[in-house]
């Protein structure tokens, strides 16, 4: 009998081979083709785009026409960072920019940190901390706060949980970068996964983290049980297959 067409109205409850137990050199070759995922499909350009345009404006008391100028870093931590690639194009896009940046990767698997640091260049000033974001207490003021593809390794009660943690955590604003679940990239990252051979890991959760991932109601009804106002935080779409939730103070 064939077998049943898959659900997607609900997030699924599935594992990922990522989130369990393995070598360092197994989760050092995950996450290096996870770098090159992100890409192919374009996983930069949704936060990029939100400090260009957003985030690096002056605060809603001020003129918001007019370019943010601190003289203090803009403190930018990026939680579920993974290998750092999302840090790193932002150290560069900082770069370019000329705006003065301080970063921070937090990720409560150790290797990731040992990975990020491998990956980086040596001038690279970026921080990179094995920690759970609730834990983190830093002796400076956070700015921004950032995740990309990460709350949807998350159950509901947790991304409740987040969303109130980033609201109290960051003074300017936060961003989040995931997946939509829909069958079309569910499907679309199947094919692109086995053809172009990337590590195990990446072909077998690349579709279960789809199927874990939202729709725009899903974060509705978070951002209301973290009890944060409707009209405070923007739901959008970005093309190819990514629902993103952002907020501006």
């Amino acid at each position: 009998m064939p077998s049943e067409p898959l659900q997607f109205e609900q997030r699924a409850h599935l594992a990922e081979w990522m989130d369990e137990p393995c070598g360092y050199a197994e989760f050092r070759d995950c996450l290096r083709d996870l770098a090159k995922v992100n890409r192919a499909v374009f996983s930069y350009r949704p936060t990029l785009h939100w400090l260009e345009k957003s985030a690096l404006r002056k605060p809603a008391h001020a003129n918001r026409d007019a370019p943010f100028n601190n003289d203090a870093p803009l403190h930018i931590v990026d939680v579920g960072c993974g290998g750092g690639d999302m840090l790193r194009r932002i150290e560069s896009w900082a770069a370019r920019r000329n705006v003065a940046v301080r970063l921070t990767g937090i990720d409560r698997n150790p290797f990731a940190a040992r990975a990020a640091r491998e990956f980086s260049s040596a001038t690279s000033r970026i921080e990179w901390l094995s920690c759970d974001a609730f834990q983190y207490r830093p002796t400076e003021r956070i700015d921004l706060v950032l995740s990309s593809l990460f709350t949807h390794h998350l159950g509901d009660a947790e991304i409740v949980r987040f969303l109130q943690w980033m609201e109290r955590t960051a003074a300017r604003g936060w961003f989040v970068n995931d997946l939509r679940r829909e069958r079309t990239p569910y499907y679309a990252f199947k094919l692109l996964a086995h053809a172009m051979r990337w590590h195990r890991f990446v072909r077998h959760d690349g579709p279960i983290s789809v199927r874990r991932s939202f729709r725009p109601h899903d974060w509705r009804r978070y951002v209301d049980e973290a009890g944060l106002a409707g009209d405070a935080v923007t739901i959008f779409d970005a093309w190819p297959g990514r629902l993103c939730v952002a907020r501006v103070k």
